[in-house]
């Protein structure tokens, strides 16, 4: 089983049930597929470096994969085609790192460090 880390980026005017719904929609290929989702991430809405399709911003939704090659080909193939989504990235690792969250406000990981020491 391959190790994939795939992040989508939907419209800035996707409101938040349509953000859960599309996290849903496309945990479901993936588990369809003989795949596992192994975390979902909710980024957020973030700033786009450039526009894309008239849009200066996207939220970003990032999901960690445990599967094959057919996954990853669904996956994108339904992509592809759905106008909420701007773009979306597939990436092979070697190993998941299940312990940093990389968009998480400064206040909250101050206070999991203060709740560690």
């Amino acid at each position: 089983m391959n190790l994939y880390e795939h992040t989508i980026i939907a419209r800035q005017d996707t409101s938040p049930s349509e953000i859960k719904q599309l996290t849903d929609k496309y945990s479901k290929i993936v588990e369809k597929n003989d795949g596992e989702i192994i975390k979902t991430e909710n980024w957020g809405l973030l700033n786009l470096s450039y526009l894309i399709k008239k849009n200066k911003k996207g939220s970003y939704i990032h999901f960690k994969i445990k599967g094959g090659g057919k996954v990853i080909n669904e996956l994108e193939k339904n992509e592809a085609i759905d106008k909420k989504l701007l773009r979306y990235l597939t990436v092979r690792v070697k190993e998941f790192d299940l312990n940093t969250n990389y968009f998480s406000k400064k206040d909250e990981v101050e206070k999991k460090e203060k709740i560690k020491n």
